[in-house]
């Protein structure tokens, strides 16, 4: 008889939750529970796990290392894929080895490498792969630099923290004055210069930001599984162009992606991200995680989720192909149930008698994937 995987997330996004039920319905038909932690009592991944706990706040990432081997030894876990503290639970590997644990992250050296954007771009444009040109920013004055040189060139400027996830802190640059068109309908991310300079003045502590021209679409996010010996096991790009949303195969988003996956051996699953700048991609940004729309790959017909377990396990799945390229699909909310107390319930190993279901919250979950007509 085949053992069951116990498989961990810690604090994580909502989109999981599709992370989980793919491994749940994993084609080996081999029994997986999960367990989830998280900061917040209402989360849907604690919600969607077989057992839950919240985390401690305020702990330092050397308190969260010793928190997480314990969370690993009491609930027996097999595949640990970290998020939070990414960085210093991957450099005690050898530790999670030694309390039976397979850490699902790249090693210690390529999370370093992508933690800081303006290291992570020096890196790639080193391996011959495309990177747009950037300025490090910390003052008023090198901002003002920056941005003058982009728009001389024709550039829309825009900026990031040099250090930082998703599209958290971006902004581009706008010359117009600040007024109503501001306030009105939907926040915007276009922010005056002149404000953004008075900002920047005022902050009690030097900005570390990373400048760039604007990118146009398609942006292309390329999912990669790689393996321990470096080698890319699939790599497949999700496209996305306003709402639209598609799959491609194209060497000219793919190739680069499997040159970063490869040679900074970006061990299991990647998330490797370009946009067009002018007539040629490319990198936007690198994440040592999967990413919140891995699932999306379903409508290729392929379990990313599993086939990682499976790699971080030992058991290796070889080159997956896509068997097809799903249609063009968008992307919608939907309800996704809570526990109806704030404390998570956890899966007990016998039957509980069956009662009437009390009325259940439901939360709002962005991520599943609706076909558009072609």
């Amino acid at each position: 008889m085949v053992s069951r995987v116990r498989v961990w997330l810690n604090r994580t996004y909502a989109e999981n939750v599709f992370f989980m039920d793919q491994l749940r319905r994993n084609p080996s038909d081999r029994a997986v529970e999960i367990h989830a932690t998280h900061g917040d009592p209402d989360s849907p991944v604690l919600a969607a796990a077989d057992t839950a706990e919240l985390e401690p706040e305020g702990l330092s990432p050397a308190a969260y290392v010793e928190f997480a081997l314990d969370q690993c030894v009491r609930r027996g876990i097999d595949v640990f894929v970290p998020r939070l503290h990414q960085a210093a639970v991957v450099a005690h590997r050898a530790d999670f080895q030694a309390a039976g644990t397979a850490l699902l992250a790249p090693p210690p050296e390529a999370v370093a490498v992508f933690q800081d954007k303006v290291i992570a771009y020096e890196a790639v444009q080193a391996i011959g792969a495309p990177v747009p040109p950037w300025w490090r920013v910390r003052s008023a004055d090198e901002l003002v630099a920056a941005v003058e040189e982009l728009e001389t060139a024709g550039h829309k400027a825009c900026f990031k923290p040099a250090s930082g996830a998703g599209g958290v802190g971006f902004r581009v640059i706008t010359r117009a004055p600040f007024s109503l068109v501001h306030l009105n309908g939907f926040p915007s991310p276009y922010v005056p210069l002149d404000l953004v300079l008075d900002a920047v003045r005022a902050a009690e502590e030097p900005v570390d930001w990373l400048v760039m021209p604007r990118l146009e679409q398609p942006e292309v996010s390329v999912d990669c599984l790689t393996g321990p010996d470096n080698r890319v096991r699939l790599a497949v790009g999700r496209t996305k162009n306003g709402r639209r949303r598609g799959f491609t195969l194209s060497d000219q988003w793919l190739e680069p992606a499997r040159r970063i996956a490869e040679g900074f051996g970006l061990h299991y699953l990647s998330n490797i991200q370009f946009r067009m700048f002018g007539d040629r991609p490319v990198l936007m940004d690198v994440n040592t995680r999967p990413a919140g729309g891995l699932h999306q790959l379903s409508l290729c017909g392929v379990n990313a989720p599993w086939a990682a377990v499976r790699l971080a396990l030992g058991d290796d799945p070889g080159e997956i192909a896509p068997p097809f390229l799903g249609q063009d699909y968008t992307v919608v909310s939907g309800p996704r149930p809570l526990r109806a107390v704030s404390l998570p319930q956890q899966r007990v190993e016998e039957p509980e008698p069956v009662r009437a279901p009390a009325p259940t919250p439901v939360d709002t979950v962005s991520g599943a994937a609706q076909a558009l007509p072609l």
